[in-house]
């Protein structure tokens, strides 16, 4: 069996998708599973072994250019490489119209079908419009976690019920930065980009404070020029902190996976740390917990909700939890 998902961004919804990676080999393990995404995320997804070949798309680059000769010429190569292959499913396990139309692109293989969603989750930015492009639609609940969702996606096509915990089946990046620590280190997951999804910065500090005092280096990393303000403001307050480098992809990866603590807000490198089950607290301050929570590992707290952000005593008391079950282990 041939299978595709389309599934190209943004970056924690990628991660998010991973199990179902897992969930199709298992139940039919002979398959061979493509992957389009997001040329920013590829390398990400390359660290999946249950996917034999990444398919690297441009939609974001390209709509600035389309006009431009050598972004013709990209598009034309991708939809070669997209039609290399005949599948037997293609997945779309976004549901917008951009990603129906990468599904239609697709060759399938005779009696092979267009797999998507039939409906919207709460707060989604799902478009009914992309099952146009559907062999069969499948229906989930309104308030379905983002990985279950994908999941339930490919059960419904392949006729099984989701079962055990979520297998992300992610291989470490084989990276030695430079600035990568040889102590135990706490990474601060600070950024985001809606301010209202942020958690103060004078929580970070005493956060930062008493990891600092438990014997744990805090770094902390960033995606902007605010984001960098915010992380030496965050820094100064807090002995031996580090802010690090500007960081590609599988750079941040490696910090994620091989902290010994990640705290952070609702964002993608949060949830690739919780993808690796690595000690894990994830904040939530101004998105529903529902949608993303980690709930696959004793590793991983879920603090916060929707307009509730935690305290830093609640921060604080999970930080030390999970730090305690990683040394019992």
């Amino acid at each position: 069996m041939k299978i595709l998902i389309v599934r190209v961004s943004s970056l924690g919804d990628v991660v998010h998708n991973m199990p179902m990676v897992a969930d199709l080999r298992r139940h039919a393990p002979d398959a061979q599973i493509d992957w389009v995404v997001e040329e920013a995320y590829a390398s990400l997804v390359r660290l999946n072994d249950g996917v034999r070949n990444v398919i690297p798309v441009a939609l974001r680059r390209w709509r600035k250019s389309l006009a431009s000769a050598a972004t013709r010429a990209e598009i034309r190569a991708f939809r070669t490489a997209l039609r290399a292959t005949d599948y037997d499913l293609v997945f779309d396990t976004q549901g917008l119209f951009k990603t129906g139309l990468l599904m239609r692109m697709a060759r399938l293989a005779p009696g092979g079908r267009r797999i998507g969603l039939a409906n919207a989750t709460e707060g989604s930015g799902y478009e009914a419009v992309s099952r146009v492009f559907h062999t069969n639609s499948i229906a989930v609940g309104r308030r379905t976690h983002a990985v279950q969702r994908a999941r339930e996606v490919a059960a419904g096509a392949l006729g099984y019920q989701v079962s055990g915990p979520a297998d992300f089946n992610l291989q470490p990046p084989t990276l030695q930065p430079d600035w990568l620590p040889p102590e135990p280190y706490a990474v601060f997951f600070h950024g985001t980009a809606r301010a209202a999804k942020q958690w103060p910065q004078q929580n970070w500090i005493a956060l930062g404070n008493r990891l600092a005092a438990q014997g744990l280096a805090v770094l902390l990393p960033w995606g902007s020029a605010a984001e960098h303000e915010a992380a030496q403001q965050i820094a100064a307050g807090i002995p031996g902190a580090r802010v690090l480098p500007a960081l590609p992809l599988m750079e941040a990866v490696t910090l994620a996976q091989r902290a010994t603590l990640a705290v952070g807000v609702d964002t993608g490198l949060t949830h690739i740390a919780a993808a690796f089950c690595r000690p894990t607290v994830e904040l939530y301050c101004d998105s529903p917990r529902w949608k993303t929570e980690g709930n696959w590992s004793p590793r991983i707290i879920n603090l916060g909700d929707q307009g509730m952000p935690p305290d830093v005593a609640q921060v604080e008391a999970a930080a030390l939890s999970v730090l305690e079950r990683q040394a019992i282990r």
